[in-house]
């Protein structure tokens, strides 16, 4: 189970109580006389966000007020509570009644009390919750370890996450859950994946291409391709500083797919899972690959480079045309893809593509549902014509400078036959810490797509 939760009965536990402005009169009730009168000479008012530790008879602490939003405001931040993990004084504590949503609340415990510190101390948040009854304490476990996994990775410069380091971590997670590893490199790469061998071949960090697979053979077919480009210059068409100096979480994509492949695994979901994880380093050398250079892909399509920044789809494109030649169920790939999409959709709400109208509808009630939101964009048949080229195939950017995310889509649709197929551009990453979701890397839409396979599968 997670560090930060602890089954009921284990110790004694401090009581946490939800309160608005609708329910204040009546959940104060629990107080008594004097704890009663010390909550009215400090103050307190029941708004979101406000706190207030209550005295016990014995002098110690005795309760936590907690202000919520009322349960008919417009916009509700179900992960708040998270807030209480560096308020609070080290401790145990349980919810006296029930918040908004009560597994979640009791989920952003543990993901607010996540710290990255590889490289600098830092004074645990040794807040402790009571698993709520009623509760799967290890499900929220599993999701909050493949929080962290995640955010671990992303987290990590490129000096110590290169492709071999990727490698490395998704090896460990595969011999965890007892998963077959397979990873091509060198000739092999060159010979059967050419697109993945362009975009790495600068670099002197070999690229490869990482690739597990768990579960039964007679299960249904699930495959995550994860966007592995451990850092990105931009290559001969360089980024400038202020777009470069964040390229450490280019490989999101990656390790939004291992978090995710975690929690399939340790549920134990009744699938065959499949990861695909092209890992490379975009980097800028004499062996680099140029603009106008013209490469064949997996899938047979030739592909010219009208912009070496976008290399992500390009990687893509092959680890899409192999998963795409066993037919599985679903294939979802997930990738830090486009500014466009933020532009579009800020840092918080990922955009995903998918020809599959009930597919769409159903994995974005999930989002919703797991405070884990997804936005669908068109994959806009027309716009298919900007990614004309007159001496290859493709090219593998658009002639024009708008519908970027759309044209992205476009592009890695032409290497996936199958319609239940889901494309994830993700920012995976937060700029500005909110409850539960520190500053810096961050796992986005796996959670809504384990809730999704989970019941389709569980």
């Amino acid at each position: 189970m997670h560090p930060v939760y602890v089954k009921a009965g284990t110790k004694p536990a401090t009581p946490i109580l939800f309160v608005n402005e609708a329910n204040y009169a009546e959940a104060s009730k629990v107080l008594d006389a004097r704890e009663a009168a010390f909550v009215k000479a400090a103050g307190f008012e029941p708004k979101a966000g406000r706190h207030l530790m209550v005295q016990g008879p014995d002098g110690g602490l005795g309760g936590v007020l907690f202000g919520i939003e009322p349960a008919d405001a417009k916009v509700k931040d179900f992960f708040r509570p998270a807030q209480l993990v560096s308020l609070l004084p080290p401790g145990t504590y349980r919810f006296a009644n029930a918040p908004h949503d009560a597994r979640l609340a009791a989920l952003s415990f543990a993901l607010g009390s996540y710290q990255f510190t590889r490289y600098r101390k830092a004074a645990p948040h040794d807040v402790k919750l009571v698993v709520p009854d009623g509760m799967d304490g290890d499900d929220l476990s599993r999701i909050a370890e493949a929080v962290d996994l995640a955010r671990d990775l992303i987290n990590t410069p490129s000096n110590d996450m290169g492709p071999q380091e990727l490698e490395d971590a998704a090896r460990k997670l595969a011999t965890q859950h007892g998963a077959k590893f397979n990873v091509t490199i060198g000739a092999e790469i060159e010979k059967n994946y050419p697109l993945i061998q362009a975009v790495g071949m600068g670099s002197p960090r070999a690229p490869r291409l990482i690739d597990f697979t768990w579960g039964k053979d007679s299960d249904p077919k699930v495959t995550l391709v994860g966007k592995g480009v451990c850092f990105d210059t931009g290559g001969l068409d360089i980024k400038p500083d202020a777009s470069m100096l964040n390229m450490k979480k280019d490989m999101g994509g990656a390790a939004t797919a291992l978090g995710l492949a975690h929690m399939i695994m340790s549920r134990g979901l009744k699938v065959r899972l499949r990861v695909l994880i092209p890992a490379v380093e975009n980097a800028i050398s004499g062996a680099a690959f140029r603009p106008r250079d013209i490469f064949p892909s997996r899938k047979g399509i030739t592909v010219e480079i009208g912009n070496t920044d976008a290399e992500g789809r390009l990687i893509l494109a092959d680890a899409l045309a192999l998963a795409d030649e066993e037919k599985p169920a679903l294939i979802a790939d997930f990738a830090t893809l486009t500014g466009a999409a933020r532009v579009a959709l800020g840092p918080d709400l990922p955009a995903f593509f998918t020809d599959d109208d009930a597919l769409a509808d159903e994995f974005a009630r999930a989002g919703l549902a797991e405070h884990d939101p997804v936005w669908r964009l068109p994959l806009w048949k027309p716009y298919e014509a900007m990614l004309d080229s007159k001496v290859a195939d493709t090219n593998n950017v658009s002639s024009g400078g708008q519908g970027g995310a759309i044209t992205a889509a476009l592009f890695l649709r032409k290497f996936v036959e199958a319609k239940s197929w889901l494309h994830l551009d993700v920012f995976a990453w937060t700029p500005a810490a909110k409850p539960a979701r520190p500053e810096g890397g961050e796992l986005q839409s796996a959670r809504a797509l384990y809730a999704m396979l989970c019941k389709r599968y569980g």
